[in-house]
């Protein structure tokens, strides 16, 4: 799996300024406060992966990762041929928990969470609007890697 890099680290006031977040009272599942949901995409240029990682996590407990979700918003089909199978794309397809990194017991009451949140259709056309965003800017800063380097060879 490609590295995966949090948006923030590139569009650091854009990122913050629309962070979903959520704030959870008196809910059985989950305890009282603010769950944030932070956007991490493949740094891979010619990856076309169209998908993002959402690490939430809360203001309260730091850098804590309380579930890691990944979510595609293409079809099945898409990744399926992306991938070269149907049974794999079912990872990158939707919102699914994703067993590689952390997850804690609130997890999947977190995913259902996630999971409504994605029926605001806003929110989704952000997340796709950020992964663009995104790829563009890896390519753009690759492209001006490869002419720099093709002009210090020059100079030699």
């Amino acid at each position: 799996m490609n590295e995966m890099i949090p948006f923030y680290e590139r569009f650091r006031e854009l990122a913050f300024r629309e962070m979903r977040s959520v704030t959870i009272r008196g809910e059985r599942d989950l305890p009282d406060g603010e769950y944030g949901f932070l956007e991490l995409y493949c740094g891979d240029p010619h990856c076309d992966c169209r998908r993002v990682i959402i690490d939430v996590v809360t203001p309260t407990t730091g850098s804590k990762i309380w579930a890691t979700i990944n979510y595609g918003w293409e079809s099945l089909e898409f990744y399926a041929k992306w991938m070269g199978n149907k049974e794999l794309a079912r990872t990158c397809y939707g919102a699914t928990l994703d067993m590689l990194n952390p997850q804690t017991q609130y997890s999947s009451a977190l995913l259902e969470l996630f999971k409504s949140v994605l029926q605001d259709r806003a929110y989704v056309e952000r997340l796709k609007r950020h992964y663009w965003l995104f790829k563009s800017d890896l390519r753009a800063k690759r492209k001006a890697a490869i002419r720099s380097s093709g002009k210090a060879r020059r100079r030699r």
